[in-house]
C-alpha cells in the first residue's frame, strides 16, 4: 500500500522510480480507510535525502501512511532550501494539538555537543514531552535516540576515541520481540556517529530491552515492552553511496578519517558499495509500523494516553 506524501515533494519522482506506491491527497481520499498518521521530525542538514529514505523505508509497508514533515522553528537550516521548508514542511506549533499514529525523530550531526547545548534543545524537550501523551508510539534515529534516552530516562551519552563508521554485523538478543519478527539471527546495518550510549545503562532503568548489538559497533536497536518508544543507534534508512558521500566530505575538508568499515569492496574506496542492509532496515519499519503502531493505536488518535 502506498505513502501519502505531497505531488511536488522531491522525494516522489525518486520514489516512483524505484516502484515505491506513493499517491495524491486526491487519490487517498478516495479509499474508505483510516491512514496511518505518521510524523517525521528531520533533524537532518540534507532535509531532502533523509525525507526520501524514510519515505523509502514508510512505502515498503501493506499499510496506508499520511506523513506530516516537520522541523525546527528555532534553528535555521543552512542545506535545506527555504522555499522546500515552507512547501513542505510543519513546525511543532503548528501542530501540537494534533494527534499521530507514529512519529520518527531523526538523527543530528551534532553529537559532540551537549544536549543543553545545542540551540534548539528547550524546542526538542517540549517535543519529546508532547510525544508522550500526542504520539502512539516514537522511532528515534542515532542522535535523536541518544536524546531521548537523556531526556526521558537519565541515559547519558560518552564520546568514542574514533568515529563508529561502517557497515557492521550486529546479532538479534531477543528473537521474540515483535520488531525483529522474520530478522535472521545476524544482519548487517550502517552506523555513523562519535558517540554513543552503554548497554548497561539502558538496562540500568529496568524499562528497556535490548534487541540488538554489534560486537564492533555496540548497541543498535532498544525498545520499551509496549513498543511506544523504539531507538535505532544506526541508519538502516541509508542510501548506497550515504557513507561514501559523508568519507568524501570529510576528505575534501582535510580531515584525518579511515574509510568506512566493511562498505567498499575489498574495503578498496574506488569500488562502489554493495546495498546489504536495506532489507533488514525495510523489515524494521515495517514490524514497527504494523506491530507497534497498526495493531495498538486508538482508531480516534485523540484518545491516546500517556505512556507510563
Amino acid at each position: 500500500m502506498p505513502v501519502n506524501i505531497p505531488h511536488d515533494l522531491p522525494a516522489r519522482a525518486v520514489l516512483e522510480a524505484e516502484n515505491i506506491f506513493v499517491m495524491s491527497d486526491e487519490r487517498a481520499s478516495h479509499q474508505d480507510i483510516r491512514p496511518l498518521r505518521i510524523a517525521i521530525l528531520n533533524l537532518m542538514p540534507l532535509k531532502i535525502a533523509t525525507e526520501t529514505q524514510l519515505l523509502r523505508m514508510l512505502g515498503s509497508t501493506p499499510l496506508q501512511v499520511e506523513v506530516t514533515l516537520l522541523h525546527m522553528a528555532s534553528h535555521e537550516s543552512r542545506n535545506t532550501p527555504p522555499e522546500h521548508l515552507r512547501a513542505f514542511y510543519a513546525t511543532w506549533d503548528d501542530i501540537q494539538q494534533d494527534y499521530f499514529d507514529g512519529l520518527i525523530i531523526t538523527g543530528a550531526p551534532i553529537e559532540k555537543l551537549q544536549f543543553e547545548d545545542v540551540d534548539y534543545w528547550p524546542e526538542m524537550v517540549k517535543i519529546l514531552d508532547w510525544s508522550r501523551e500526542h504520539v502512539y508510539s516514537t522511532l528515534h534515529i542515532c542522535w535523536g535516540a541518544q536524546a531521548a534516552l537523556y531526556h526521558q530516562y537519565g541515559v547519558d551519552k560518552f564520546e568514542l576515541p574514533a568515529k563508529t563508521f561502517g557497515v557492521f554485523d550486529h546479532q538479534v538478543l531477543k528473537p521474540t520481540a515483535k520488531l525483529v519478527a522474520g530478522f535472521d539471527e545476524r544482519f548487517a546495518a550502517p552506523h555513523s556517529r562519535h558517540t554513543d550510549v552503554r548497554v548497561e545503562d539502558v538496562e540500568a532503568t529496568g524499562k528497556i530491552d535490548v534487541l540488538a548489538v554489534s560486537e564492533e559497533a555496540g548497541p543498535f536497536l532498544f525498545a520499551t515492552p509496549d513498543g511506544r518508544q523504539i531507538f535505532v543507534m544506526g541508519h538502516p534508512e541509508y542510501d548506497r553511496d550515504t557513507l561514501e558521500r559523508e568519507y568524501r566530505r570529510d576528505i575534501d575538508a582535510g580531515m584525518q578519517i579511515e574509510p568506512p568499515k566493511h562498505y567498499f569492496p575489498d574495503d578498496d574506496p574506488a569500488k562502489q558499495p554493495v546495498i546489504r542492509w536495506r532489507g533488514h532496515g525495510s523489515l524494521l519499519y515495517a514490524n514497527w509500523l504494523n506491530y507497534c503502531v497498526y495493531q495498538e493505536t486508538p482508531f480516534d488518535p485523540s484518545t491516546i494516553t500517556r505512556e507510563q
